[in-house]
């Protein structure tokens, strides 16, 4: 009996551990079955075959024709879909209705996703926070949220995984009790993707995640949990489905935007829109047999054509984003910040070869939006909502938070900032827009207009799809015309042909740098050979030479843009076809000049247009870079900029002068420390021997302006840097952005203190004072303010009001 019951306990022990270790196994492949990759082949290492989209002129002739009055109501001419906008939403609409067979056609006012679909923070995420507030909350409609972003993530991976891809994120912690808080959360979010989850979140102890992220603050820490997102190129993304749209069939014009629109004078529902072409010129019709409405924030304009009387459904939230040195984050890890200052949470994600931190959620009046009365379009350009400089310094000092304490985070470390407008869908209320969902509607008003508005990038499928069968349903003709949804399965243009490997045959062909083969491949898929081989290599020019180095992006970008992706505008080509004024705005706009003299060339341009459109992306670039925008009346740097080549900048390099606009951005691939001008320092020396006093002399009444051997012995009080600093202000030098927490910053950094209880030195000799001009520059506001014409004169010590 005891035997019996011995191999019966056995047997049981033993099918225990097998079925544990079955299920344990199971339910690891389960979570951790990551994202799907084509599979690298043979055909890979060759080009596909050749694929180019239609010119715009054509695209033009087609809408035209939808309204023909000699073809009558020719159903082969007229529309069955025509999409307003061209963001993320509307090139999903465009590209589900034309994959069902629909006769689709699609307008966008500006260049396509020069809104947010341009802004985004780059993730492909269902939201942790979201799933927090949910938890927390009780809220089931952030829950729904969730859960669908999660569905989509899988799907949006593998639709361009030449765009897309895995990315770990961490979590650091700082309390105990925080560890099992953040672990269990992780792991809910885990187990609600499902079979479609990516990689099984995981505990990471203190000294693993300094060693994954050497940057990170180390004080208190005590370890991290790290979880996978997504993280795509959204510019990229955006065009890649518009290209695809029109590869099934649909018809795509950007700058082209709708004045009017045109309703059946006896049913009422609307059956076309009046079309304004803003590069050619002049307006047209357009017939369709249903409108979408795609617009983002500016549903509510298009609405409000529709019914005068309508009631705004949308409230627009601005999210600021910095872009910061690689040297911020390692190359494979980014980082959360779950609890900021305020209650919100910061990324700071490597992307494009730098970093990205943010992002802010601000209320943004769109009246503030809106063009004199005396215009007849409504609103500014997306690219016109640039970032308020309080944004970018929440961001620097929440990344400053999380930092190590000896990584000094400048303001002039920030190579680039930019604002996009969420559309949220509103609640009624007024006030704050972080507590709104991030959830999309679909509305149909009394004219047959279909709305799709709100949601976020990740889930531009699913809205999509909603969009097409709502429109479907209000014109019941087309279910027999229309197939079931194909956008699951759908693999985007630049897919055919591509795998992981496919850069080493661009090297192996054409003889590139890897870096820029990576790029190529990472950026235009199978699409990368034709861009390669519509160039000519010539023995005076490489096509593939950097727009500026050390960045990827290649001239023979720019051409390709003109021909085969729809570029109209300088701004076209350096922040939405390559995404170098994300990266580096002063790079981008070390470029510009480049970029205008070959658009220019290609597609006719007189002095004046180039003059012009140079002058636009001087102003936006300089927004994008400095915190602010441009003021229009001010004298610009750009004229005659068609002119200005290789050979200008090598002279302005050689002999060290260049337009006083165009200084602070030379040398853009580099990061100075300051950008003194010129005369600075000996302003300085000036100023530091009336406050400083000889070494080992606690008096104050040195004779100023010793001379130097004297002056390198000679110490100032840390008390008294703030009034030397604005002596040097009052000089003609700019230090006005310079705030009270700037420069605390500077002197915790420096290991000085001016409070008698402090820790650390009390004074400085004169090389530290400039690093700590320098450093008050960088880490403020830093416009480049041309020194004053005022006579050189010795600034009285007695103390002054205002300034730091």
């Amino acid at each position: 009996m005891a035997s019996r019951l011995r191999a019966l306990t056995q047997r049981t022990l033993t099918l225990l551990t097998l079925s544990t270790a079955t299920a344990a196994g199971a339910s690891y492949l389960y979570l951790n079955s990551g994202p799907a990759y084509p599979q690298t082949t043979h055909e890979s290492r060759r080009p596909p075959p050749s694929w180019s989209p239609p010119p715009r002129a054509a695209m033009i002739d087609a809408l035209k024709r939808s309204a023909d009055p000699k073809r009558g109501e020719d159903d082969d001419t007229q529309f069955d879909i025509l999409i307003v906008g061209g963001g993320a939403t509307g090139a999903g609409v465009a590209v589900d209705a034309a994959s069902r067979g629909l006769r689709v056609a699609l307008v966008e006012r500006e260049d396509y996703a020069s809104g947010t679909s341009s802004k985004s923070t780059k993730l492909v995420h269902g939201g942790v926070r979201y799933l927090q507030k949910a938890i927390f909350e009780l809220d089931y409609e952030q829950y729904k949220l969730v859960c669908e972003a999660l569905r989509e993530r899988r799907i949006f991976l593998q639709t361009a995984p030449y765009l897309s891809h895995m990315l770990p994120i961490m979590l650091p912690i700082y309390k105990y009790w925080q560890v099992p808080y953040y672990w269990s959360g992780c792991k809910l979010y885990d187990l609600l993707a499902g079979k479609e989850n990516m990689e099984s979140s995981y505990l990471m102890s203190k000294g693993k995640a300094l060693e994954q992220f050497p940057m990170l603050k180390s004080d208190g820490l005590v370890g991290a949990v790290v979880y996978y997102d997504g993280q795509h190129n959204d510019s990229r993304m955006n065009l890649a489905l518009i290209l695809t749209a029109i590869k099934l069939g649909a018809t795509a014009a950007n700058y082209c935007g709708v004045t009017s629109l045109h309703k059946d004078p006896t049913t009422g529902l609307i059956t076309g829109a009046r079309v304004k072409d803003y590069i050619a010129g002049g307006e047209f019709d357009v017939k369709a047999k249903v409108i979408i409405n795609a617009t983002g924030p500016y549903s509510d304009s298009l609405l409000s054509l529709s019914t005068p009387t309508h009631k705004p459904i949308v409230r627009a939230s601005s999210g600021v984003h910095i872009a910061l040195p690689s040297y911020y984050a390692p190359k494979g890890m980014g980082l959360l910040d779950p609890a900021t200052s305020d209650g919100r949470v910061v990324f700071f994600l490597p992307w494009e070869g730098g970093v990205v931190a943010g992002t802010t959620d601000e209320p943004y009046d769109m009246r503030a939006h809106i063009k004199s009365e005396g215009e007849k379009d409504a609103y500014l350009s997306g690219d016109d909502i640039l970032p308020r400089e309080s944004e970018i310094q929440w961001v620097i000092d929440e990344v400053r938070g999380y930092l190590s304490g000896d990584i000094k985070v400048r303001r002039g470390d920030v190579l680039s900032a930019w604002s996009g407008l969420r559309p949220l869908i509103s609640s009624g209320a007024v006030g704050s827009t972080e507590g709104l969902v991030r959830s999309h509607v679909v509305k149909v008003d009394e004219g047959g207009m279909v709305t799709i508005a709100g949601g976020k990038w990740t889930t531009y499928r699913a809205m999509a799809e909603e969009a097409v069968d709502e429109a479907i349903e209000v014109r019941p003709e087309l279910r027999a015309k229309a197939r079931k949804c194909q956008t699951q399965e759908l693999k985007l243009v630049g897919i055919e042909g591509w795998d992981r490997n496919m850069f080493i045959g661009l090297i192996q062909r054409y003889g590139l740098h890897p870096e820029v083969a990576q790029h190529l491949s990472s950026s235009y898929g199978s699409q990368a050979w034709t861009l390669l081989a519509s160039t000519t290599q010539t023995a005076a020019l490489d096509p593939h030479r950097p727009l500026s180095a050390p960045y990827p992006f290649t001239h023979s970008e720019i051409t390709y843009a003109l021909t085969h992706e729809y570029a109209q505008k300088p701004l076209d080509v350096l922040l939405r076809r390559t995404r170098l004024g994300f990266v580096d705005a002063r790079a981008a706009l070390s470029a510009l000049p480049d970029v205008v003299r070959v658009m220019g060339d290609t597609l006719g341009w007189d002095t004046r247009r180039r003059d012009d459109e140079a002058r636009r992306a001087e102003e936006v670039l300089r927004g994008m870079g400095a915190g602010g925008q441009v003021e229009v009346g001010t004298p610009s740097s750009v004229e005659g900029w068609s002119r200005i080549g290789e050979v200008q900048r090598s002279v302005c390099a050689l002999f060290g002068f260049c337009s006083p606009l165009l200084r602070p951005f030379s040398g853009a691939a580099t990061y100075p420390r300051a950008l003194f001008q010129q005369g600075e320092i000996e302003a300085m020396r000036e100023v530091f021997g009336q406050y400083a006093h000889m070494s080992g002399d606690s008096g104050t009444d040195s004779e100023p302006g010793l001379r130097l051997g004297a002056q390198e012995q000679m110490k100032m009080p840390v008390s008294m840097i703030r009034e030397a600093v604005r002596s040097v202000a009052g000089l003609g030098y700019a230090y006005d952005g310079v705030r009270e927490s700037d420069f605390r910053y500077v002197l915790r950094e420096a290991g000085l203190s001016d409070s008698p209880e402090g820790k650390g030195r009390r004074d400085v000799d004169f090389e530290e004072f400039v690093e700590i001009c320098g450093d008050l520059k960088d880490v403020s506001i830093a416009p480049a303010v041309s020194k004053k014409s005022v006579q050189r004169r010795r600034i009285p010590v007695e103390k002054s009001g205002g300034g730091i």
